[in-house]
């Protein structure tokens, strides 16, 4: 193993530089990973970025801004690489029209020089994986994929690649996350090896006189860690699989970057195109990493667009239209997806999607599906259905996230999911795989009972808090989103299935005419204490709370926002509640509550919302009476200094 050098064995280098002995060695290593065909531009929830969203400089990434993030890169750099660790497949309908064509063709213009083989490479067996290769014409690379029994990939996945740049050789070795086999579709003759096998390719490069090797690694940043410590031989890991962000100036990543582990840096990029990773590497002469530093680039509107890029990207996304037009099933009666529904009742559409989840993910051990009633957006009419009525009833990108959780968490995502039905919160819990009880008499965090899961796949029996269930949700509800915490750290998550629109239609095709239904899994009785109106439209309206308000020190910060507003906000937790008091160039304060939906977490009230990332910056904007809180444009507030509470 080669590490990063003492501060003796520095000293040693700079004496042995001005003799004129060694020569230091700098290179730039670029790299991409999980980019899942967002050629397009995405917006803050990595969904496909919008015309409104765009024109107010709120996107990022897109295959078109990445080009011109390389190229500028390159030009400052003496030496580079650019490389990318895996999952260029799946994620966007541009996937569904073409397969891995679109990353055959860019792949080559912005100059990758090797990539490893993701499970998502997968998703579609070897039948796509193989010609994508053939078109490709890269080194593309696991070392514990042996492919050598499946004719479509024969002698096509190398173990590892030597690159030359400026003079010196740079070996490249890749590795796939050994859960391929459970997650995607290799098929019979693909055999996974354990990580292990990166060893011998390390060991072949060795031999050849290569001292300077980059592991490739589409195994998450934990496994990178662990690989880290486990493998000799390797100076970089370049990783992807866990979609981690790794930087030493954005709020909320993993880990510094490089992350330093036996002294081998480890760096990754996040995923979808919104970051290039720039890692400089400083050799000496034996291949010893003597420095390493860098940070990702974050592809905001700063970065301009490839023009000739974006206009071929456009092209490409026109026959889209035609996607969505195509008719995928038949129903055969309408499917009920209205909010007034699926945030407060068991719901047909509801019930679509947790069942066309749990059948997705059955054969992997998983018993129970969980979807939160925000993220079902729209109605289904009778008769055909279109790709396009499925969009627009699933229009978040959301992917499969499967994970284990004990019969408590379980039962407590229900509370989470029943303790807002009075607000239309979207974190109502539509199921498949369970039955369960509400009482809305109770107060929140009090009103579920009888919950009930599938014993043997024939009986219901009820759930024992201390075992262990495999479950099925999207990747915002397992992130926490909508409230749902008690997933945030569940064990064996995984949370890059298929896209949840994919996997509802290919269900509905599966069972067409399909007959919608409900069938009691959830029911609702008592009514709940009625809320005031706004919840006393300011503080004053409401003493008693005011008085607690006061008791519990609030965070209060004073926003200038870009129409010249200034807002003073305050937010506090009480009891179950979430609040913000805004005041917007000191009139009366507003009362918001907290309002998570599929497109985050949003405060509401008064006529306003309020949302944003982190305490830094937010965005205000009206709200009409009835109005969806994702279809309001705002301004952007950043916070300036502390207001006067």
């Amino acid at each position: 193993m080669r590490h990063l050098c003492t501060a003796g064995t520095l000293a040693l280098v700079a004496s042995s530089l001005a003799s004129g002995a060694w020569a230091d060695f700098t290179l730039t290593i670029l790299h991409t990973n999980d980019f899942h065909d967002r050629f397009e531009p995405i917006n803050g929830t990595d969904s496909t970025c919008q015309p409104e969203e765009a024109a107010a400089n709120e996107c990022f990434g897109g295959v078109a801004r990445l080009l011109t993030a390389v190229r500028d890169a390159r030009g400052r750099a003496e030496n580079s690489v650019l490389l990318d660790a895996g999952d260029q497949f799946q994620g966007s309908l541009l996937y569904t029209q073409y397969k891995g064509a679109m990353s055959a063709e860019f792949m080559p213009l912005l100059g990758y020089q090797a990539m490893a083989v993701g499970n998502h490479e997968f998703d579609d067996g070897p039948a796509v994986l193989g010609p994508f290769i053939d078109a490709l014409g890269l080194p593309v690379l696991s070392a514990n994929i042996d492919a050598s029994r499946e004719p479509l990939l024969a002698g096509k996945v190398a173990p590892s690649t030597v690159i030359d740049v400026g003079g010196e050789r740079i070996g490249v070795v890749g590795l796939t996350t050994t859960e391929t086999p459970e997650i995607a579709s290799p098929g019979p003759n693909v055999n996974v090896l354990p990580y292990d096998a990166a060893q011998q390719a390390i060991d072949e490069l060795t031999a050849q006189g290569v001292t300077k090797v980059i592991l490739l690694s589409h195994a998450g940043y934990a496994d990178d860690q662990a690989l880290a410590q486990s493998l000799t031989g390797v100076d970089v890991i370049v990783g992807g699989h866990s979609h981690t962000l790794l930087s030493n100036t954005e709020d909320g990543a993993a880990g510094p970057y490089p992350t330093m582990v036996n002294g081998v840096p480890i760096v990754t990029a996040r995923s979808y195109g919104k970051y290039l990773g720039e890692l400089t590497v400083t050799f000496d002469d034996e291949g010893n990493v003597t420095a390493a530093s860098g940070d990702p680039i974050l592809l905001n509107a700063s970065v301009a667009e490839d023009e000739a890029a974006r206009a071929r990207v456009t092209e490409l996304a026109a026959p889209l239209e035609e996607l969505r037009a195509q008719v995928v099933a038949e129903t055969a009666g309408a499917i009920d997806g209205e909010r007034e529904s699926c945030r407060a009742v068991e719901c047909e559409m509801g019930n679509l999607v947790a069942e066309a989840m749990l059948a997705r993910v059955a054969d992997q051990g998983v018993t129970i599906a969980i979807a939160n009633g925000g993220g079902l957006r729209a109605s289904i009419d009778a008769g055909p259905v279109t790709m396009g009525e499925v969009l627009t009833v699933l229009p978040f990108q959301n992917t499969l996230s499967t994970f284990q959780v004990s019969g408590e968490a379980v039962v407590a995502a229900l509370e989470n999911g029943a303790s807002q039905i009075e607000e239309q919160a979207g974190r109502f819990a539509q199921v498949a795989g369970l039955r369960y009880a509400i009482d809305l008499s109770q107060p929140a965090g009090s009103r579920v009972s009888d919950v009930q899961v599938l014993i043997g796949g024939d009986a219901w029996g009820p759930i024992d808090p201390a075992a262990t269930y495999g479950v099925v949700s999207n990747n915002y509800v397992r992130s926490g989103g909508d409230g749902f915490a008690m997933f945030v750290d569940a064990a064996n998550a995984y949370d890059f299935g298929p896209d949840l629109a994919d996997v509802t239609a290919e269900y509905l095709a599966a069972n067409q005419p399909y007959a919608p239904f409900t069938d009691g899994r959830i029911t609702v009785t008592g009514t709940a204490a009625p809320v005031a109106e706004e919840a006393a439209a300011t503080p004053e309206a409401a003493p008693a709370e005011a008085t607690d308000i006061a008791a519990i020190s609030p965070l209060v910060l004073r926003y200038s926002c870009e129409d010249g507003r200034v807002v003073d906000a305050a937010f506090l937790a009480l009891g179950d509640r979430d609040l913000a008091v805004l005041s917007l160039d000191g009139a009366e304060p507003a009362l918001l509550t907290i309002a998570a939906s599929a497109s985050g977490a949003r405060y509401v009230g008064a006529g306003l919302q309020w949302w944003g990332k982190g305490q830094d910056e937010a965005m205000l904007a009206p709200l009409a009476e009835g109005e969806d809180i994702a279809s309001a444009a705002g301004t952007t507030c950043r916070a300036d200094q502390p207001a006067t509470p």
